[in-house]
């Protein structure tokens, strides 16, 4: 199956510039569901190119838009509407989605990009097909009461080396309603980057049940 990949960029109202990003799509053919790829402080949507997980959803017939955060990878002159582990205000990833047309969306969110996923999840649920944290900062800024009144599927990922951020978010993301959790044996913090073939199936495995 042949697969499209394009680059552009998205003007998002509250950081006062546009926002990079790569998209794929299947080249033919209709698409299931859409994508939106998040990223950690050290990384941008260039690793979901560069590990195939843009060609990856792609091929299973998803269209996936991976931005580039405000302040890193291409979108540097971007603001971001909140320093970095606080929490952004929910309407920023909902003004993405609605600019890209990403609704309902699916989110995998790494690490940094927690401070942005987390608040959307528990203000815009209607909006969201499907939640993919994989260790991501600030799950310590909610209750148990509020994530249990999540009812968005959700896959945990994480590295068991990553001992850190991989537990404590474990720990805050399990009393989410509706989850399965992914562990990923000998992988850090970025475990997608770590073994780019187990997360390909686990993401492939989980959306094939939505």
């Amino acid at each position: 199956m042949s697969v499209k990949v394009t680059e552009g960029s998205v003007q998002v109202e509250s950081c006062k510039a546009t926002l990079f990003y790569r998209q794929s799509e299947p080249a033919t053919g209709e698409v299931k569901m859409s994508v939106l790829l998040l990223h950690g402080i050290r990384f941008s949507s260039e690793n979901w190119l560069n590990i195939g997980t843009l060609e990856t959803l792609a091929k299973a017939g998803c269209r996936a838009v991976a931005i580039d955060l405000p302040g890193l990878g291409q979108s540097k002159s971007a603001e971001a509407p909140a320093p970095v582990g606080e929490l952004a205000p929910a309407g920023f990833l909902k003004e993405v989605c609605e600019q890209l047309s990403l609704n309902p969306v699916v989110v995998i969110s790494p690490s940094l990009s927690g401070m942005y996923s987390l608040p959307f999840l528990l203000q815009h649920q209607a909006l969201i097909r499907a939640y993919i944290p994989v260790a991501p900062i600030c799950t310590d800024k909610f209750t148990a009461e509020q994530y249990q009144s999540v009812k968005v599927p959700t896959l945990i990922v994480y590295g068991d080396q990553d001992t850190q951020l991989g537990e404590v978010s474990l720990r805050n993301l399990s009393n989410l309603a509706n989850h399965s959790v992914v562990v990923m044996k000998g992988a850090g913090h970025p475990c997608y980057l770590d073994d780019p073939d187990t997360w390909h199936k686990a993401l492939t495995d989980f959306l094939n049940t939505l």
